[in-house]
């Protein structure tokens, strides 16, 4: 897979981040797939009652977000969030 796909399929579920880590361009894809890894770890939050719904939905937001960015092939941080990084 080309860094465009890698960087959009990271972002639709947690298999789609495993693929992409495993079978894409991971240096070409590197900041999206750091930014949907992120996302998806923040997220695990949503399960706290009340707050954590809130949260759920702002990861949400956040993924479409950045699989937007991706589709359009630019490397914008998410809210938040985007200034974690767990990948080097």
């Amino acid at each position: 897979m080309d860094s465009k796909t890698t960087g959009i399929v990271a972002y639709i579920t947690w298999i789609g981040l495993v693929i992409a880590l495993v079978m894409g361009d991971r240096e070409g894809a590197k900041f999206h797939i750091n930014q949907a890894l992120v996302i998806w770890l923040a997220g695990l939050l949503g399960i706290i009652p009340c707050v954590g719904w809130i949260w759920g939905i702002f990861c949400f937001v956040c993924a479409v977000m950045g699989c937007i960015s991706a589709i359009n092939g630019e490397e914008k941080e998410v809210p938040l969030l985007g200034k974690i990084k767990l990948l080097k």
